[in-house]
């Protein structure tokens, strides 16, 4: 397993604002034995056309994201699979940190990858604020894992979209150890490691709120979410189509299961996960954007109280 090729799968549909500088994210990994799959859910726009400079495997397939990555998976050879949607941008490291974690712990079977939202705006500033403090929590999700693992637990369960990435969660942590990415320093020299990135792709996270030197520094093997034209309305109308699918998930594992229970929960979802293992100083550090953060999450949670009222 000296140099074993990762299937990097990204789902797509409509995605031409976002595709390219995805898939030249992709291209400019310091790892190069990797394969680009994209599939598309039938786009109207130029997402294939664009894809099609990248990679020869473009596919199509629907009607929604569980069903792409099945998708993508089936037709991958990787030892190792890496989903990710179009609005993702990575760090030049991502792929060669995640190789070298699994090789250096054997039962892991799965990675979660630190993810920071990009955008200038308060929305999006309080955005990357509380994404920051999901990673590897029961509120994330793994993006790398062992492929037979991932056809051991039969992929993602198409039946609901939204929370499929939690179900596929649980499913494969039942068979090994599950990690957050750590921070490798891949590259000693100073000069080469600034190159990772191509100068396109750092102007761009720079000018969307990415310190230059956090970036050069800390950032090498980080998931940059693209949410720069994301708004308030717009958020909200996702989490609500989102919500649809919450019950089909909690009555697949049940009420009282104790992963729902955080999951679901006001006291792990409005209070434990924002101060657990010290975090709570950020809270402090961060009034505004700890305020404005509550305020988003009553809404989606008002959101969530409208569904259910609806419902019965």
């Amino acid at each position: 397993m000296s140099n074993p090729l990762v299937s990097v799968i990204v789902t797509t549909k409509n995605e031409e604002n976002n595709i390219e500088i995805c898939l030249k994210s992709i291209k400019f990994q310091s790892y190069k034995n990797i394969e680009i799959i994209v599939v598309d859910n039938y786009s109207n726009d130029k997402t294939k056309e664009i894809a099609n400079k990248y990679t020869d495997l473009v596919c199509d397939k629907g009607p929604e994201r569980s069903a792409q990555r099945n998708y993508g998976v089936s037709v991958s050879k990787g030892e190792f699979i890496l989903y990710i949607d179009a609005d993702m941008i990575f760090a030049p490291f991502v792929i060669e940190s995640c190789v070298i974690e699994i090789k250096n712990s054997p039962l892991t079977v799965g990675l979660y990858i630190p993810e920071i939202i990009l955008g200038n705006g308060l929305f999006c500033k309080t955005r990357r604020f509380e994404r920051s403090f999901y990673n590897a929590t029961p509120i994330d999700a793994i993006r790398f894992v062992k492929k037979d693992i991932f056809i051991k637990v039969n992929g993602f369960d198409e039946s609901f979209s939204g929370p499929e990435d939690w179900d596929f969660n649980r499913k494969v942590s039942d068979l090994g150890e599950l990690e957050l990415l750590g921070n490798y320093k891949v590259l000693s020299d100073a000069k080469e490691k600034e190159s990772g990135f191509s100068k396109e792709i750092a102007n761009f996270l720079i000018s969307n709120g990415i310190n230059s030197k956090d970036l050069y520094n800390k950032y090498n093997n980080i998931i940059f979410h693209n949410e720069t034209n994301i708004t308030l309305s717009k958020y909200l109308k996702k989490k609500s189509y989102y919500i649809k699918n919450f019950d089909k998930y909690i009555n697949k594992w049940g009420k009282n299961d104790i992963i729902i229970k955080k999951q679901f929960g006001l006291f792990y979802r409005y209070l434990w996960v924002f101060i657990e293992k010290g975090k709570w100083g950020k809270l402090l550090r961060h009034p505004l954007l700890t305020v404005y953060m509550y305020f988003l999450k009553g809404a989606v949670g008002f959101a969530y109280i409208k569904h259910k009222l609806l419902q019965n």
